[in-house]
């Protein structure tokens, strides 16, 4: 029987696009502000992200790291009857742009093989890859099954 950490591990590697939560920087109230991204998961499951610095939620990334970011699985929500009942996961934690270097360029590498239409835009010079560093993750894996995750139930160790 899979573990509930184990259901928010396979529904990060499923999900392409998430809800991403910052506070927003421009009326300096920093009220809830989310758009919709694309994503990847590293290895261990750490959330990547493809973000032109152009964007309202990079600017308030550069105020606030802090974001949170609601995966769903939206293949299941075709044809499903109340999307409430189907499973997602909402991770928290701090995001930060990748540095260059040959991490930055495996990571780009995986996120394009998820995304290529990414390819399109990935050149611009406004855009760079950011990664999460989950901090705690709140699971819904169904009516009745809800579960806060620490982030050490959520990633894991990947051999290369």
């Amino acid at each position: 029987m899979e573990t509930m950490a184990g259901q928010a591990r396979a529904l990060l590697r499923h999900a392409g696009q998430a809800a991403l939560a910052t506070a927003l920087a421009r009326d300096g109230n920093g009220w809830p502000y989310a758009s919709l991204v694309l994503a990847c998961v590293d290895r261990d499951h750490s959330p990547i992200l493809l973000l032109s610095d152009l964007a309202d939620h990079v600017k308030n990334l550069k105020l606030d790291s802090r974001a949170s970011l609601l995966f769903e699985d939206e293949g299941a929500r075709q044809g499903a009857e109340d999307p409430l009942m189907l499973p997602r996961v909402t991770l928290l934690g701090r995001v930060s742009p990748l540095e260059e270097g040959d991490e930055r360029d495996r990571l780009k590498s995986r996120y394009l093989t998820r995304h290529p239409s990414a390819r399109d835009y990935a050149e611009f010079g406004d855009f760079r890859l950011y990664r999460m560093h989950v901090e705690s993750a709140h699971l819904v894996a169904g009516f009745g099954k809800v579960r806060w995750l620490s982030a050490n139930e959520i990633l894991v160790h990947a051999p290369d």
